[in-house]
């Protein structure tokens, strides 16, 4: 389960202090971002990473979908 590659699409929401990924496949990921990408937040994303733990996913990249 950890480390598993993740290459999702959804919309990223902002939680609390952190983001997270509402998928578009259901569930949410809580994510670790290295950088802040908040001109996307509340669009629709593709988040590439890997999975930290069973709904954290820490994140090499983010791009609009």
């Amino acid at each position: 389960m950890a480390d598993e590659r993740i290459d999702e699409t959804g919309m990223l929401l902002r939680v609390g202090g952190g983001f997270a990924l509402r998928r578009d496949a259901g569930g949410l990921w809580r994510l670790d971002l290295h950088r802040t990408p908040v001109d996307l937040v509340g669009k629709r994303v593709r988040v590439i990473g890997l999975r930290a733990d069973a709904e954290r996913v820490d994140v090499e990249g983010v791009q609009a979908a």
